[in-house]
């Protein structure tokens, strides 16, 4: 049975992949640079989605998008990035944030933070709602999860996701209402990619705000 054959796991592997080079860059901690192992990491993760994508049907599929609705997911996503920034409390975060390239006046500093906006903006959308919202909050309230339609999605599977959502991030706090922003977001659209757009305008806006404040520890 090939990888596109299964609806869950082409959702769950490139997730999975992406934890286990965070997993692993924690491991090695000062041995390997950092930059490098996030431009690994958004290689393999991007060549695991497009080998996917054929099976990506809540993506790929020709859906009429109100214009209303692209406009919500634009506003969304801007007003998460302002909740993130003032969810910062000290009981509010563990660990700290993840910083890629410090020094930004090198060339090759330049490029590891240019890989990693392509990150960050481009892939981990993509990938954290092909995940969190499309395969997780569906796959709580039926195991298949296909079948499930994102306004039928019940508030207590969005509740439980989002709690897990907030955990994967170092604001643990500022990601549990992140989740529920987005996954509002999907019931009320039933698009996800109008929810991608969302979580790329939070992204890009974070990075936006760290490189100008210097403040990584809200990545």
């Amino acid at each position: 049975m090939s990888l596109r054959s299964r609806p869950a796991l082409t959702r769950v592997l490139p997730f999975a992949v992406y934890i286990g080079f965070l997993v692993a860059e924690s491991a090695a901690g000062n041995r390997v640079d950092g930059r490098w192992l996030y431009a690994t990491q958004v290689v393999v993760v991007a060549a695991l989605l497009a080998y996917c994508w054929p099976v990506y049907h809540e993506l790929r599929r020709p859906q009429k998008t109100r214009a209303l609705d692209w406009a919500l997911g634009l506003a969304l996503g801007a007003v998460v990035f302002v909740v993130w920034i003032h969810l910062d409390f000290p009981w509010a975060q563990f660990g700290s944030g993840r910083n890629v390239a410090p020094d930004l006046t090198g060339g090759a500093a330049l490029a590891g933070f240019a890989v990693r906006v392509l990150g960050v903006v481009a892939l981990v959308p993509v990938m954290e709602e092909l995940f969190w919202r499309s395969f997780l909050m569906r796959w709580l309230d039926n195991h298949d999860f296909l079948a499930v339609a994102p306004a039928a999605v019940s508030w207590r599977s969005l509740a439980l996701s989002c709690v897990v959502f907030g955990m994967e991030h170092h604001l643990w706090l500022a990601g549990i209402v992140a989740g529920i922003g987005y996954g509002w977001l999907y019931k009320h659209t039933g698009n996800l990619r109008v929810v991608v757009l969302a979580h790329a305008v939070t992204n890009a806006a974070l990075e936006i705000w760290v490189v100008r404040t210097g403040n990584w520890h809200f990545l």
